[in-house]
């Protein structure tokens, strides 16, 4: 049988250390799955240089990827500092949300770049800054300060973000620069659109309004950041393609101890529905400056795998870590070995209520019931490919056959499929000769493999949904 497959993605955030064509293809030739733009501070020109090389670091490599653009979302910014404000606990300190206002010459400030946070905030809320290292507490507020108490001290530089737990925000889901940013990735052909800060599935509905009046057929990645996503989590993950589990402003929204517990209940609800699940933020972080990551960060890794997460990704690792081609491979090693055991001892596959949801599920006890199967799925969008892949089969891998580039990069996202192209499509039977044919020349498949092969044919004014058991010949 032909080398096994790695059934969790990886997502590679591009930065000044992996921009460069030579280190994308090196990238791609070690399994990164999808290549992920962070717009937050990224450029339209070098936007557009940077799909295009990506696309062609793909054709040198020979293996196709996925592209993700993440857009801003609404967020709250501290304003320009010319030095460093040291601040010191129990320290009275403004955040002044009228630039160029009168400030009380006693007490130091900085600007926000949200004016209602007036209106958003209330005595007794917290305020955290850079990643919640400093932590304040409001005492008042008027309509140009809001006056807070430092609680845990730290040097505040230009520039932070804040978060406000608990507090709803009533930014726009997706800002004019969002907007500006997702025209230019639809005119280059991006894949996915990752949304930051969803709240509600209004958000995610916006978005998906904005790509349909732009023709783009991009699918939207939710990432949910606060306790307002988690309160309406059902609801998003029902609206959304994708879902981000965005461990970085998450873990600073709600109690840390409460991390774990969101991020499990995300991979279940996803799974339960059928929807991909991405968990990001903090993977090995430790190896932006180490060789080696810490023996937590791979049980944390590992857990994801265990969870049946669809991805797994790296920021800070790749876009300025001195280790990008290593934090790739460490992620490639500690996914094969949990995959391994789980297909030693594997549960049965999920029961959804859908019709062919059940179809799908006979074909994965199928290939279940022959140590040397394969599933090979024929999809003209993705949708066969991706419901055999939410019963999560253990052994065999899911060869998904499109007539359609984009759907092949869509399917790069979803767990346990590989996808291929061929085209046109036409007689089924011929179609199934060809792709069998190809994929033995690609040593994809073997003699003697069993293929537990999956379609729909259109027979009048009707699909019919097939199940068939072949052996390669």
């Amino acid at each position: 049988m032909a080398a096994k497959l790695r059934r969790t993605k990886i997502i590679a955030t591009l930065g000044p250390a992996t921009e460069s064509e030579e280190m994308l293809v090196k990238l791609i030739t070690a399994g990164v799955d999808v290549v992920r733009l962070n717009m937050a501070h990224a450029k339209h020109d070098w936007t557009r240089l940077i799909i295009r090389r990506i696309r062609a670091a793909s054709k040198t490599a020979g293996r196709e990827v996925a592209i993700m653009m993440d857009i801003k979302g609404p967020e709250i910014r501290t304003g320009d500092l010319e030095v460093p404000i040291e601040l010191k606990p129990g320290e009275i300190f403004d955040f002044t949300v009228k630039p160029g206002g009168e400030r009380d010459a006693e007490i130091r400030s900085v600007d926000v770049n949200y004016r209602d946070l007036v209106n958003d905030i209330k005595v007794g809320d917290t305020v955290l800054v850079d990643s919640g290292l400093i932590r304040l507490e409001v005492l008042s507020k008027d309509d140009a300060h809001i006056r807070c108490r430092v609680l845990t001290p730290g040097s505040l530089t230009s520039r932070r973000h804040i978060n406000l737990p608990g507090v709803k925000v009533n930014l726009p889901s997706f800002t004019l620069k969002d907007r500006g940013d997702t025209l230019v990735g639809i005119e280059e052909g991006i894949d996915f659109v990752a949304l930051s800060f969803v709240r509600e599935a209004t958000d995610v509905e916006l978005l998906r309004l904005f790509l349909k009046e732009n023709n783009s057929r991009a699918r939207i990645i939710a990432k949910i950041e606060d306790q307002s996503a988690i309160d309406n989590l059902d609801d998003i993950i029902r609206a959304t393609d994708v879902l981000m589990v965005a461990r970085g402003d998450l873990g600073i929204e709600v109690p840390l101890q409460e991390l774990p517990v969101i991020q499990r209940r995300a991979v279940r609800l996803c799974l339960s529905i059928g929807r991909p699940v991405i968990i990001a933020t903090h993977m090995l972080e430790s190896m932006i400056g180490q060789p080696m990551p810490s023996r937590a960060e791979i049980t944390d890794v590992a857990n994801a795998v265990y969870e049946q997460a669809d991805c797994v990704m790296l920021s800070g690792e790749t876009t300025i870590g001195k280790y990008p081609l290593e934090c790739v491979s460490i992620l490639d090693t500690i996914a094969r070995r949990v995959e391994e055991e789980q297909a030693a001892d594997f549960p049965e596959p999920a029961v959804f209520i859908q019709e062919r949801m059940k179809v799908f599920r006979a074909a994965v006890v199928l290939a279940n019931e022959f140590p040397r199967s394969l599933m090979l799925v024929f999809t003209r969008h993705g949708t066969n490919a991706a419901g055999i892949a939410a019963h999560r089969p253990p052994r065999a891998p899911i060869l998904a056959v499109t007539d359609s580039p984009e759907t092949l990069r869509h399917l790069k996202i979803v767990r346990s499929v590989e996808p291929f192209l061929l085209t046109p499509f036409g007689d089924p039977e011929a179609t199934i000769e060809r792709a069998t044919a190809a994929l033995l020349k690609l040593g994809r498949i073997t003699p003697g493999d069993k293929l537990v092969i999956v379609s729909d044919v259109q027979a009048k004014d009707r699909r019919i949904d097939s199940i068939q058991l072949r052996t390669v010949e």
